[in-house]
């Protein structure tokens, strides 16, 4: 195996941020091998899945596309004879309407009585020759035989239409075949692929997992193969065929008339210069566009993410300029890049009716003057090379699928190729007769793969006694889960071996050994299917009987029993439907249905409430009897009775024993038990205590939240002690304790709720009013206006082509020479003209709608981002509105916007005016040909758009095919460990492919169609063609229409179908911008509940900052179900200092955000001064409150801006800042710097100390003078010097003010007037410090235990 594929993804990871990892040659080749082309893989060997019947439909496919392509071209030279033929009967009409010539024996002479009375006139004298004028001397000259009346016009027509049906019909047959070939070829060989893919996935070791994230994979098996399946399938035929047009109409030029076609080639290069400048130029710009974006995205992203500071200090209007001084530059790049591609499009046209002059300037003079061609051979030149041109350019998107899909395809088929190097499904290994259940582990080292710097085990032995029960213990991070690991092989050691009963594992068949070992996880993942499948899960074949009885060992029995269905009941996905409680037990019976020898409890228990940990528990006692049991817990009342104990420490087991001998050995064993005995009796205690409190009935509002969250909160201090037991001293556990629950039970209530709303949200959104929006970009009507009539022009420029072309070949018919030239030099010349005025109006129309459209882009982000910062703090605290989603749809949303005004409404008129100046050419010349030919239009426009749709491809029908299968791969691949450990590879594989059958019929049917209405699009313009040159030839005939009337009328309408069509090709861009404004309109329309921006509310003029809480009662919008305040009832007087206390959690924060109004209460109210604080206008309210809190925010500018952000609605003076900054102790530190008030501090900070920074927010909470400060933890996270500091400088500002003080340190808040102790939401006493000590309540505690309070 060449050295790198697995090596390749750890080195992406670690050779850039760490030293550590020493690079070898090997490594130096793997890393050279990640800088390597993407693309490692010849587009030929795409196909290497391919059976014969695949190869040969595709072969076929191709032979269909070349002569497909061919069509075209072949065409071409029936429409040169037919030119000709019009030409030739036109010349005769003229000819014969000469009086004097008749048509006699086929051939054209002049009249006998002409003729006679010329012959009386020769023989008299020479005198009166001049008397003979011009005419008469015409007539003398015999006629060069012209023929006459052998030409049936309409029988030539009629012949020529069976050729255009002909060549029709062969199009659609072979435009079907050709498509539907290659797209049931595809379909099988990407079936194939998937099944391949999924399977050797499904075989890999489980490191390798560890180093492909399981998103990546999932894409991969969407849109990489996805990928694949457009470079393999349809898009390689119609290359092909596109590119045999191209050679069959260089060929058709060459062959007919070299010499023209290499003056036009000459002039092609000058549109090949204009499109490749015009790319470079708007790749350009348009990073010019997102760098100066980039900068506007900044600031939005800077101010959403610390919107609390925003708000406590009013600075939302202060933003929004702000913001809008960064859109300016963007708007610029916009406006330049609208212009240069207006420019470039112009240009190109401009040199296209160029060539067209040169090319019938030169061209008629080869069939005048030299009468080399024939006009029709004129016409198959020139459209043989046009026709080549167009379809080389449309044949080069084909490029870029195969360049994706050979992408695609690189890293798909290495993972296929990689042979896994612990093989999973292999039949290998052999398989031991009896099995006794010793384990033992011999000096094993190992670290995992995705980490290699990280040494997990060092030197581990161990050996555990077959039917014994041992006990790893040890903090976490020990390696104790990588052992169990180890002997699941689901890694192999690098040093060392694992032994069952004396034979290393490596030996062993892997399926084998892990039908042995039955493992009960700390998380069990159930799969989304009933109760009695995913205990089957545990033995294949097992009967009910057997499923009760695991069920019943594991006291699951009788809670199966109580749902409805039963052993039948959904788990839902990853088990969702169950409770902690539940899901283990299902999962022990899993482990148990296999009847395993070997029994492996990773913290079997950990996650569970002490009510289902003991039922749990007691299942466990149960089975373990007789089987070799390995234990991981932290928790040591379920490892007490173990037989054996080994405690692990830094990946080595460093002692064993029982239980007792181990505590006196006082080793890891012992730091353990004595931290957790601890922490439990402090539990205990506060228990009782909130039972003597809590006489009221509050404690029912606590619900079953509440005692889930109690569970959560013992259990999760197990696990983080387990962290912190070897880095932290006896007294500081409680804080360990503590921190868990809000941050676990938050994160676990959203993790249900997640997974929801997003997809909901999408659907709802009805796109939005085109009318609205417009409404948005009425102040530009002026740019709109001169753009749609640039766009106006240049739709009447197609049309205008069409007459210009006709005139051409009525020119072919005129008889006398001087007329001739003349008439050709003028339409020439008119060409040039209508290239001169595209250029201006291209011009135009892209400069006025792409600065209509920048402006309106201005305007919408602007408004979105006043409208984001107008909203209610709660708006932030859904996930959907984190400051990267927002910012995103700033930048995204606004954009997409554009694409239902500007270019939109231009190209709309554009089809508009092309298709009426069309139908008005032709109605005029001849209504009754029109009337034909428009049968045909809606056909034309329905190709002309199936196309397009044809381009954007039939993703959406392949995804919902596909979904079935994702979700099993999803499933599959998120739980990979638990699949592994029963090994339930097999069943997953099966189940996929059996899944893969519908998106292969679905497939097979999309071809059948596809190809139909490929063929049709194809054929629908020959048929328009023959039916339309039949009528044409009849009214020739008939009733004397001029056949340059006919060639008028066809190509003006068929340009217009096709142009129809391309209309309709814009469509999606419609469509997205009609969602965005949506999304947009539902930002603007959304009414706060707290509204900033509004004059509302009561404002007075002596505010004295008198605050009372009544009985608040409060949870956060996101988590409904917690609790966090409960009925809060405390006041503070003018000038008091009030104090909070009490452990996380509790509310305390919470009560001063509702002070700030950041949220109103359910429940109760908060007063100032006597007014209802719901009442008060916000603004008003935030101006009197300073805020200070933990971990100041500070915007990236100077200090000096810093420090008067505090005060938004004035302009602060320097004066100002200086003396809130010597206040603040700031003073000092800001003037020894290089730039004093002027130094940069960094985004968020960063350049700054703490100390400096509180300081800075200090000064800030200073300067806008406020009647209320609040202090939120405000020196919590300093050292003790800096402490101090800021303590002088808070103590120095509380003067004469209303103070909230929220504290840690007891220190701190000793001499404030009232201090409060808080627990789960509500005050339990509050006084003065010397009260509460006397009280000796949980405050005397707090302060004797001297523990800090968290």
């Amino acid at each position: 195996m060449p050295s790198g594929s697995v090596r390749l993804h750890s080195i992406k990871k670690l050779g850039q941020d760490n030293q550590s990892y020493e690079v070898t040659d090997e490594g130096m080749v793997a890393q050279g091998k990640k800088q390597q082309p993407a693309i490692r893989i010849s587009f030929f060997q795409l196909f290497r899945f391919a059976s014969c019947r695949e190869i040969l439909m595709m072969i076929a496919g191709s032979v269909c596309a070349v002569l497909h392509g061919s069509a075209q071209p072949l065409m071409l030279l029936v429409f040169g004879l037919l030119t000709d033929t019009f030409i030739e009967y036109d010349i005769e009409l003229n000819e014969l309407n000469d009086d004097r010539k008749e048509c006699v024996n086929n051939t054209i002479q002049w009249k006998q009585n002409y003729t006679a009375v010329l012959q009386q006139v020769t023989p008299l004298n020479q005198s009166e020759w001049g008397v003979m004028n011009n005419s008469t001397w015409e007539m003398l000259k015999p006629l060069e035989g012209r023929p006459c009346g052998l030409l049936d016009i309409e029988y030539e027509m009629t012949n020529f239409a069976f050729y255009y049906v002909g060549i029709g019909v062969a199009v659609f047959v072979l435009g079907y075949l050709q498509i539907s070939l290659w797209v049931t070829a595809a379909a099988k060989q990407i079936q194939i692929i998937r099944r391949m893919y999924f399977s050797k996935v499904m075989r890999m070791e489980i490191g390798w997992f560890d180093c492909n994230s399981i998103g990546e994979l999932n894409t991969r098996m969407s849109d990489d193969i996805n990928k694949i399946n457009d470079a393999i399938a349809d898009q390689v035929s119609i290359f092909i065929q596109r590119f045999t047009t191209f050679v069959c109409g260089f060929c058709v030029g060459f062959v007919k008339g070299w010499k023209l076609t290499l003056v036009i080639v000459a002039a092609s290069p000058l549109i090949g210069v204009g499109t490749a400048l015009m790319a470079l130029f708007v790749s350009k710009l348009t990073g010019m566009e997102l760098q100066a974006y980039a900068a506007a995205g900044a600031v939005a992203d800077e101010v959403l993410s610390s919107i609390r500071t925003v708000a406590a200090f009013g600075g939302e209007k202060k933003e929004v300029e702000r913001y809008d001084r960064n859109l300016i530059s963007a708007q610029r790049w916009g406006i330049r890049k609208g212009l240069i591609m207006g420019f470039f499009t112009g240009y190109i046209w401009f040199i296209i009716f160029l060539c067209y002059a040169l090319a019938f300037w030169y061209g008629s003079t080869l069939v005048v003057d030299t009468a080399e061609y024939t006009p029709g051979t004129l016409l198959q030149v020139f459209f043989g090379v046009l026709i080549a041109a167009m379809n080389l350019g449309q044949a080069s998107p084909c490029l870029e699928a195969f360049a994706a899909g050979r992408g695609a395809a690189t890293i798909i088929f290495e993972t296929i190729d990689r042979e896994p190097e612990i093989d999973c499904l292999s039949e290998a290994g052999y398989k031991l007769d009896r099995v006794k259940g010793d384990i033992e582990f011999h000096n094993v080292t190992f670290h995992y793969p995705a980490r290699p710097e990280v040494k997990i085990l060092d030197q581990l032995s161990v050996a555990v006694k077959s039917g014994e029960t041992t006990a790893f213990v040890g903090p976490s991070g020990a390696g104790k889960s990588t052992a169990v690991q180890l002997f699941q092989r689901f890694y192999d050691p690098k040093e060392g071996m694992v032994t069952l009963d004396g034979h290393d594992i490596r030996g062993l068949n892997i399926q084998w050994l892990r039908s042995l070992i039955g493992i009960v996880e700390q998380e069990p993942v159930l799969f989304a299917t009933t109760i009695a499948e995913n205990i089957r899960y545990g033995r294949p074949g097992v009967n009910m009987d057997d499923i009760i009885k695991a069920a019943k060992e594991a006291n699951a029995y009788n809670f199966i029993m109580d749902l409805p269905q039963k052993f039948d009941t959904l788990v839902g996905e990853g088990g969702g439907q169950m409770s902690g409680g539940q899901k283990q037990r299902i999962a022990i019976a899993r482990a148990l249905v296999r009847n395993p020898r070997i029994l492996l409890l990773d913290m079997a228990t950990s996650a569970l409430d002490n009510e289902s940990e003991a039922i749990v528990q007691e299942a466990l006692d149960k089975v373990r009897m007789g089987r070799t049991t390995i234990s991981i817990a932290h928790r040591l009342s379920t490892i007490k009775n173990a037989d054996v104990i080994v405690g692990f420490e830094h990946g080595r087991a460093v002692e064993r024993g029982k239980h007792a001998e181990l505590l006196e050995r006082k080793g890891v064993y012992f730091t353990l038990v004595t931290l957790q005995s601890q922490g439990d009796k402090a539990l205990n205690e506060k228990a009782r205590e909130m039972a003597d409190n809590e006489e009221e009935p509050e404690k029912l509002n606590l619900s079953r939240a509440g005692s889930y969250r109690a569970s959560l909160r013992a259990s999760i201090r197990q696990r983080t002690r387990s962290q912190l037991s070897n880095l932290v001293p006896d007294s500081s556990v409680p804080v360990a304790g503590e921190l868990g629950p809000r941050a676990y039970s938050a994160s676990q209530g959203n993790k249900t709720k997640v997974a929801t709303p997003e997809e909901e949200e999408e659907e709802t959104i009805e796109p939005a009013p085109v009318a609205r929006i417009l409404k948005y970009n009425s102040p530009e009507w002026p740019y709109m206006i001169f753009g749609s009539f640039g766009a106006a022009v240049n739709g009447g420029v197609n049309p205008v082509y069409s007459l210009l072309f006709s005139q051409i070949l009525a020119t072919f018919s005129i008889i006398d020479p001087v007329v001739q030239r003349k008439e050709i030099d003028s339409i020439c010349l008119f060409f040039v003209m209508v290239g001169v005025i595209s250029f201006c109006t291209q011009l135009l129309q892209g400069y006025a709608f792409s600065k209509s459209g920048e402006l309106l882009t201005r305007r919408l982000r602007r408004l979105g981002f006043q409208a984001m910062l107008g909203q209610e703090i709660g708006w932030f605290d859904d996930h959907r509105n984190s400051p990267g989603a927002l910012t995103t749809r700033l930048a995204t949303d606004a954009s997409q916007v554009q694409g239902a005004t500007g270019s939109q409404i231009g190209m709309i008129v554009n089809s508009l005016t092309n298709i009426g100046v069309a139908i008005i050419i032709s109605f005029y010349f001849s209504w009754k040909l029109t009337l034909v030919i428009l049968c045909f239009l809606p056909f034309l426009a329905l190709s002309g758009g199936f196309q397009a749709k044809m381009l954007t491809g039939f993703a959406k029908q392949d995804k919902q095919a596909m979904e079935a299968a994702g979700q099993i791969s999803g499933e599959a691949l998120s739980n990979i460990r638990t699949i592994a450990g029963l090994g339930k590879e097999k069943n997953f594989v099966e189940m996929y492919e059996a899944q893969l059958d519908a998106p292969f019929h679905a497939a097979i049917k999309k071809a059948n169609v596809y190809g139909a209405c490929y063929g049709f699009s194809q054929c629908i313009i020959f048929l328009a063609n023959s039916a339309s040159y039949r009528f044409g030839g009849y009214l020739v005939r008939q009733e004397g229409l001029h056949f340059s009337m006919v060639f008028r009328v066809i190509s003006a309408i068929v340009t217009s179908g096709t142009a129809l069509g391309r209309a309709s090709s814009y469509t999606p861009d419609y469509a997205k911008a009609k969602i965005s404004a949506a999304r947009f309109f539902q930002l603007l329309d959304r009414m706060p509940k707290i509204n900033v921006y509004s004059n509302e509310g009561d404002k007075w003029s002596d505010f004295r900052g008198n605050i009372e809480f009544i009985d608040c009662k409060f949870t956060y919008p996101t988590r409904p179900d917690i609790q966090v305040l409960n009925g809060l009832n405390v006041s503070v007087k003018p000038g008091q200092t009030l104090a909070f206390v009490g452990s996380s959690g509790c509310g305390k924060s919470t009560s001063v955000q509702l002070l700030e109004r950041f949220y109103d209460p359910d429940h109760g109210r908060v007063v100032i001064d006597g007014h209802d604080s719901s009442r008060v206008n916000v603004p008003f309210l935030r101006s009197k409150i300073g805020i200070v809190s933990q971990e100041p925010i500070l915007f990236d500018c100077s200090i000096a801006e810093n420090i008067k952000y505090g005060d938004n609605s004035r302009d602060v003076s320097m004066n100002d800042v200086i003396s809130a900054a010597k206040k603040a102790q700031l003073h000092d530190f800001v003037m020894s710097l290089p730039e004093k008030y002027d130094t940069n501090v960094g985004s968020q900070g960063s350049q700054l100390s703490r100390g400096q920074k509180q300081r800075i927010a200090i000064a800030r909470a200073i300067i806008r003078d406020p009647k209320i400060l609040l202090l939120d933890e405000a020196t919590s996270a300093l050292d003790t010097e800096s402490e101090k500091t800021v303590q002088d400088a808070l103590d120095k500002a509380r003067e004469g003010r209303t103070c909230i003080v929220i504290a840690h340190r007891l220190s701190t808040i000793q001499n404030s007037d009232i201090i409060a102790v808080m627990s789960r939401g509500f005050v339990i006493e509050k006084g003065t410090h010397d009260q509460l000590m006397a009280l000796k309540g949980a405050y005397y505690k707090l302060v004797t235990s001297g523990a800090p309070i968290s």
